[in-house]
């Protein structure tokens, strides 16, 4: 076996074992979902566990949608440390009707959106999608009442708080540098 197909291959088998490893550090995030506007599946306890990660209820046609732009501020600013910012758009309000293309571009164009979009979801409490149904659960029932409502989570895969749609990006910046202090 040549050099490379053995490290390919010892890499693999370690991705392989970890799974459930990574599964039972981070339960909240123990999730597939699929990338904004293509077939992209992404597990994310395997791709964002460890990291500190702000998960966000989004949409386009809301008077809390400038705060996409504070949203990239704080993924720009703290990404190299370890933190992400993950949107999940949804119409449970009534304010984001567009097909996930025009989601996309709108978030690109017009907030120059670079962090993790998702595929548009369920996030009330009665049709839920399993993701946001796990999050509102561990913050005590706390679901979205409206856009932008965000659910900080620590390095430990815990929940580090529940926020509503007024708590601006900026305002979680305090916080999330002490998140991603602890357990550093």
């Amino acid at each position: 076996m040549k050099r490379r197909q053995f490290l390919q291959t010892c890499a693999l088998g370690a991705v392989s074992f970890s799974l459930p490893t990574w599964a039972a550090s981070c339960p909240l995030l123990n999730q597939t979902v699929r990338t904004l506007d293509d077939d992209k599946e992404v597990n994310l306890c395997a791709t964002y566990g460890g990291q500190v990660v702000l998960v966000v209820n989004t949409a386009s046609y809301c008077g809390f949608t400038p705060q996409f732009k504070g949203l990239e501020k704080l993924y720009a600013d703290y990404q190299s440390q370890g933190f992400a910012v993950l949107g999940f758009p949804s119409n449970d309000f009534a304010q984001d009707p567009k097909d996930e293309k025009q989601i996309k571009d709108f978030c690109e164009m017009t907030y120059g959106v670079k962090f993790p979009m998702f595929a548009k979801t369920r996030v009330r409490k009665d049709d839920a999608d399993p993701l946001f149904k796990t999050l509102a659960t561990a913050a005590g029932g706390d679901y979205p009442s409206w856009n932008f409502h965000k659910y900080l989570i620590g390095r430990d895969g815990k929940l580090f708080g529940s926020y509503g749609s007024t708590t601006t990006p900026a305002a979680l910046q305090p916080i999330i540098e002490k998140a991603l202090a602890a357990h550093a």
